[in-house]
């Protein structure tokens, strides 16, 4: 099968033939591959950003956006078959430890992430297990949904944590209305009733955030943050969600923040550098955020089979992968790039 392979850290992938996988476990699950989101962390993994922490072996397939339709299930396989249609949780996990028990999947101990920790799904198949397939309506295109399985559920999980904090009346900023931004934006405006404002540099990402819920919209031309402050009445918001954090969008977050609110990082690249003063004295929050959990994504897919979430995507063909990354970088994708084996 075609794969997209990543031989060596701050070079390109390359698209080639390797063996095609196996169901061998009782749990696993094939799945033939029907959309394959590219996703910022894809140019972070080649850059080396994430070889420490994941280490996987050389070379490997990228993608960790998966959806498409069971190919082939393990014996003990009971909740999918073959033929139905699937979103992938990008972290398969062992249901055993205590984080599964508790319902924080995503940080289970014996967990794996496809396309970061080992061979992911830009390919035309993808290894997998029972516990990470969600089922979707047939009607459901896969292209039309893959980037929801960690852009989304990262967006979403952000929100719903934050949630109780943006009752009527309250003013939520999101930074950045891209890939991640975009859909947290839309998970705004269908679980809350907060003021949404969205910062972003680039126009046509801010007209199309006026379209999918915001309610007031700012340039990031470098008075950002007093044209947040003015829109609050010199107060800042009660939550900040930062889809960039690196290039000075971390401190501009913090600063956004209201006395007693909560910076929400959700991108990452930078480095927050804050006097501990100003976090004592105004007693704001600095909130981290993964991946969501698998109840989220089946959530997520709720509102996304009901239209009030949906993505804004690029296709691309799976042997135009490297023209996919490179638009990407260039900042020529509006919304997510999509990769259709």
């Amino acid at each position: 099968m075609k794969a997209v392979r990543l031989h060596a850290y701050h070079q390109l992938p390359v698209v080639e033939d390797v063996p095609e996988p196996t169901v061998k476990g009782p749990f696993d699950v094939l799945v033939r591959v029907g959309g394959a989101g590219v996703c910022r962390t894809d140019l972070h993994i080649v850059e080396g950003q994430w070889a420490q922490a994941m280490a996987p072996p050389l070379p490997y397939t990228l993608g960790h956006e998966n959806a498409g339709w069971v190919q082939d299930v393990g014996s003990a396989v009971s909740s999918v078959a073959v033929g139905d249609t699937v979103i992938l949780h990008p972290t398969p996990t062992c249901g055993l430890c205590q984080a599964c028990r508790a319902g924080n999947d995503m940080h289970c101990a014996n967990s794996s992430f496809p396309g970061l920790s080992g061979d992911g799904g830009m390919a035309e198949f993808l290894l997998t297990s029972e516990r990470a397939c969600v089922k979707l309506d047939p009607a459901t295109r896969p292209q039309d949904v893959a980037a929801l399985a960690d852009a989304g559920i990262t967006a979403y999980h952000a929100v719903r944590k934050a949630v109780p904090l943006l009752y009527p009346g309250t003013t939520a900023v999101v930074i950045g209305a891209g890939g991640l931004g975009h859909i947290g934006i839309q998970c705004l405006a269908a679980l809350t009733a907060t003021k949404v404002i969205v910062v972003d540099r680039n126009p046509d990402a801010l007209k199309l955030a006026e379209q999918i819920g915001a309610n007031e919209t700012v340039v990031a031309n470098g008075a950002q943050v007093q044209a947040v402050q003015d829109l609050t009445g010199g107060r800042g918001a009660d939550v900040v969600f930062d889809f960039v954090a690196e290039q000075g969008a971390e401190q501009d977050g913090f600063a956004m923040t209201a006395p007693a609110g909560s910076y929400f990082v959700i991108g990452y690249g930078g480095t927050v550098q804050i006097p501990t003063l100003d976090i004592i004295s105004t007693e704001r929050n600095i909130v981290g955020n993964i991946v969501g959990t698998y109840n989220d994504l089946a959530e997520l897919m709720v509102l996304a089979q009901a239209g009030r979430v949906t993505l804004h995507t690029r296709t691309y063909p799976l042997d135009a992968a490297v023209d996919a990354i490179q638009d990407l970088d260039a900042g020529r994708v509006r919304g997510r790039a999509i990769l259709v084996p």
